[in-house]
C-alpha cells in the first residue's frame, strides 16, 4: 500500500559513486577528481583489462590488502571495458584538464626562476585559463594556485558523474573503496541521481520520521521496478534505540574508528561519523543509536576514513551544521571540504585554529592538528576541544605529537582537558598510497616510505598527555572494527608495531594513574 506510514529499515546502506567509483573528497572536488581520474582510475581500469586474473588474485591475497587492484570477476570484464570507454568519451574534458595541470606545473618548473611570471600566462594550457594564478612563495618556489570556487562553476565539475547504490548491510566486507568500481547488481537499487538530490534527504529522514512509499517514489523519481525494490527496504516500525537520547548530565559514546557521539539533554555532537548499519551484530552502536537531531558534526580532516560520505548522506536533514577545517585555498593537495560539502547540499561552518562554535549548553573550539599528511602542505585539518555538561574533551583524531609544545599553547588557551581521545596509527601508509595521482614529479619508493600517514607513537602520545594534563586517555581502534574493511583495509596482530606502541602508551598512563584504554567497537562514559 503506497500510502501506508513506513520507516527506512535499519540495515539499509548507501554507496555514493562518482563514475561508479566510491566517492571521497579527492574524487568529488573537481581539481583533485580530474587528477585521480586521469592518473589513477583510468590506468587502473586499463591494467585490469590487460590482466584480470592478476587483479583478482591480488585482491584475494591478504598480504596485498588495501592495494590498488580491481576485485571484479573476469566474466564481467566487458562491463569494465564499457565503463572505461564511457569515461574516456564522457569525461574527455576532465582528462584534458588533468593533463593540463601536469603540463602547467612542468612549465613552471622549467621557466619560473624567480623573475616575473606574467610572460608565462599565455603559455599555459588553454584548459587552465581563468582557473589558476601563478605565484611564488618567499623562497621563490613557484606554484599553480587554483581558484577552486571558480572551478566548481566550470565544465570540469558536474554532478552528472554522481549516482548512488542502495542495498542492505550483509556483514560481508565490501571491495576496497579506492580501487574497485561498483557495477550494477540485482540486489542493489541503482539511483542515477546526484548527492544533493532532495529525495535522498527524504529517504534517510525516514529512519526517524514515517513516510510513504508514494512520497519517496515521487521524491526520488522512481519507476515501477525501482519503487518495488525500495518497498522491500521499508518497514512498518522504526528501529531506533530507546536510549538514543539522555535526560540529564553528559554522555560520550564511542561508535568505532574515530566516531564519538557527545550528548547532553540539550544537544548532540558527532565527530568523524563512520557508522555501522548492522543492527543485528549486537556488538556496536549503529545508526539506530544516533539521536534524532545532531547539532554539529565535526570533521577533523579529509581522509576517506574521516569524512565518509556514505554516512554523511544518511544524516542530511538531521544535522544543524557540519564543522570543517579551513583549507589553504588553491593548493592542489588541499581541497576545500567546505566547498565540496556545500555542493552536496550540506550546511557547513568553516573554522580555523581557535575559532569557536557554540551549541546549546556548550561550545566547540577548533585546535591545531600536526602531522599525519605525509609532510604535504595541507591545512584542512583540525582537532577539537568540546565543552559540555561541565567536562572538557580533547578530540585529537590522528594528530601527531611531533612537537608537543604545541599542546602547551592549547592548554594555556583553553585550560586542562578532562578526557583526551588520540589516534595512534604510528606506521601509516606511504605518501604514494593516497596522493600518487597528485604528484606530477615522481618520487622514489624510499622517499615515499619516509613520509607516512602516521599519527602518534607511544612517546608522542605521552608528550601530548603531559602537556594537556588530562586525567583520562583513550586510543581509537585504527580500523580494527570489522565493518570498516572496505575503507581501512588494515590488518593487525598482537605483535604489530602499532599495537605494541599502544600497549607501551597504556603502561605509561597506568604508571601515572591516568585512566586509559584502547577502544574497540563500542564504549560509553556517563557523568
Amino acid at each position: 500500500m503506497t500510502d501506508e506510514k513506513l520507516f527506512l529499515r535499519s540495515k539499509v546502506i548507501v554507496e555514493p559513486l562518482v563514475d561508479r567509483f566510491f566517492a571521497w573528497p579527492y574524487t568529488v572536488a573537481p581539481v583533485q577528481a580530474a587528477m585521480n581520474l586521469a592518473f589513477l582510475q583510468v590506468p587502473l581500469l586499463e591494467s585490469y583489462l590487460q590482466s584480470p586474473q592478476v587483479h583478482i588474485a591480488a585482491s584475494n591475497n591478504p598480504e596485498l590488502r588495501g592495494g590498488y587492484f580491481i576485485n571484479i570477476p573476469e566474466e564481467r570484464a566487458d562491463e569494465v571495458r564499457d565503463l572505461l570507454a564511457a569515461i574516456k568519451r564522457d569525461r574527455a574534458d576532465m582528462l584534458r584538464f588533468a593533463q593540463a595541470i601536469a603540463d602547467g606545473q612542468e612549465l613552471l618548473r622549467a621557466n619560473a626562476t624567480g623573475f616575473d611570471l606574467t610572460p608565462l600566462y599565455p603559455k599555459l594550457p588553454s584548459e587552465l585559463g581563468g582557473l589558476v594564478e601563478l605565484a611564488y612563495d618567499t623562497d621563490n618556489q613557484a606554484q599553480l594556485r587554483f581558484m577552486e570556487p571558480v572551478v566548481y562553476k566550470s565544465d570540469y565539475y558536474t554532478n552528472a558523474r554522481q549516482s548512488v547504490q542502495l542495498s542492505f548491510e550483509t556483514g560481508i566486507e565490501r571491495p576496497f573503496i579506492l580501487s574497485t568500481p561498483r557495477l550494477p547488481s540485482p540486489d542493489v537499487l541503482e539511483l542515477d541521481i546526484p548527492f544533493d538530490h532532495p529525495g535522498l534527504e527524504e529517504l534517510f529522514k525516514a529512519r526517524v520520521q514515517p513516510t510513504t512509499l508514494a512520497h519517496l517514489r515521487d521524491a526520488l523519481g522512481l519507476d515501477d521496478a525501482q519503487a518495488a525494490h525500495l518497498s522491500g527496504m521499508l518497514s512498518e516500525r522504526p528501529s531506533l534505540a530507546a536510549d538514543r537520547h539522555i535526560e540529564g548530565g553528559g554522555r560520550i559514546r564511542y561508535f568505532g574508528h574515530a566516531c564519538l557521539v557527545l550528548q547532553t539533554a540539550e544537544a548532540a555532537i558527532v565527530t568523524d561519523p563512520f557508522i555501522s548499519a548492522d543492527s543485528t551484530a549486537g556488538d556496536r552502536y549503529t545508526l539506530d543509536d544516533l539521536p534524532d537531531h545532531i547539532d554539529l558534526v565535526l570533521i577533523t580532516h579529509g581522509h576517506q576514513d574521516h569524512i565518509v560520505l556514505e554516512t554523511l548522506l544518511q544524516l542530511r536533514g538531521r544535522v544543524g551544521a557540519i564543522v570543517v577545517p579551513r583549507s589553504s585555498r588553491g593548493n592542489l593537495a588541499d581541497p576545500s571540504m567546505a566547498l565540496m560539502l556545500r555542493h552536496q547540499g550540506f550546511p557547513v561552518i568553516e573554522v580555523d585554529d581557535f575559532d569557536e562554535v557554540d551549541f546549546p549548553g556548550g561550545r566547540v573550539v577548533a585546535t591545531p592538528f600536526l602531522g599525519e599528511h605525509c609532510d604535504l602542505d595541507i591545512r584542512a585539518k583540525s582537532t577539537y576541544w568540546v565543552e559540555l555538561a561541565g567536562r572538557k574533551v580533547f578530540v585529537g583524531a590522528d594528530s601527531s605529537g611531533i612537537d608537543p609544545s604545541l599542546y602547551r599553547y592549547v592548554k594555556g588557551h583553553l585550560g586542562t582537558a578532562d578526557i583526551a581521545f588520540l589516534g595512534m596509527e604510528c606506521d601509516g601508509a606511504p605518501l604514494t598510497w593516497l596522493y600518487q595521482a597528485l604528484l606530477t614529479v615522481p618520487v622514489t619508493k624510499k622517499m615515499s616510505n619516509s613520509r607516512k600517514l602516521s599519527g602518534s607513537n607511544a612517546e608522542q602520545a605521552a608528550a601530548i598527555m603531559t602537556e594537556l594534563g588530562a586525567t583520562e586517555a583513550y586510543v581509537y581502534a585504527m580500523g580494527e572494527e570489522d565493518w570498516l574493511g572496505h575503507v581501512m583495509a588494515t590488518t593487525y596482530n598482537e605483535d604489530t608495531y602499532q599495537i605494541k606502541q599502544i600497549e607501551e602508551f597504556l603502561t605509561w598512563c597506568s604508571d601515572r594513574d591516568i585512566r586509559a584504554g584502547h577502544l574497540f567497537k563500542q564504549q560509553e562514559w556517563r557523568w
